[in-house]
């Protein structure tokens, strides 16, 4: 009888063990689930058709803008570059400005992601979510962010590097701009090509 009794508790333990082994697999699937996620979405980003309704002519408008001198933006500045009150579309990540009105088709005010147009776009891409409730508007220093989403912060930021042009800092309130010099902007313009 006494080994019927720690046949009942082994068996019992098993299915415990079992549990938290399932709940461990399902969050394994999860995560692999959302790594796929983001991937997709960042190929889309890299490779997505250019052409669609408008696209041409906005590529073509985007195309006749001068280079951007560089620049230090504050909020307010920075909102009127959403591709609606100015052809340009500018958008920060992690403290950085970029033009990205080559990528109008994504960021302009009909596309997926304008929602980021003119604005700070790193809590939005941080969280991958696309409601306008989830960007700040006043300076969000991102301080209340896990360390998985300011890796994915900091992999946006270099995904921008790679395919806009930087054109300054975002500014925090009471910081004074930096002044840049003609050499400074023309050196890191042929360093992007």
């Amino acid at each position: 009888m006494a080994d019927d009794g720690q046949e009942r508790l082994r068996t019992e333990e098993g299915r415990a063990g079992g549990a938290a082994l399932a709940g461990g697999e399902m969050l394994l699937s999860v995560g692999l689930l959302a790594l796929a996620l983001l991937a997709a979405y960042r190929l889309y980003l890299r490779w997505g058709t250019r052409n669609g309704p408008g696209g041409a002519a906005r590529q073509g408008e985007a195309a006749a803008l001068p280079r951007m001198k560089r620049r230090d933006f504050s909020l307010e500045q920075l909102r009127e570059f959403d591709g609606a009150r100015n052809p340009r579309i500018l958008l920060a990540v992690n403290g950085k400005v970029f033009d990205v009105t080559k990528g109008s088709k994504f960021y302009g005010p009909e596309g997926p992601y304008g929602i980021f147009a003119g604005r700070d776009a790193s809590r939005g891409l941080a969280t991958f979510c696309l409601d306008k409730d989830a960007l700040r508007d006043e300076y969000d220093d991102l301080s209340d962010l896990n360390a998985v989403q300011m890796e994915s912060v900091r992999e946006w930021e270099m995904q921008f590097k790679e395919k806009y042009d930087y054109v300054g800092r975002l500014l925090k309130p009471g910081e004074e701009p930096s002044e840049y010099t003609d050499e400074e902007d023309t050196k890191d313009h042929t360093k992007q090509e």
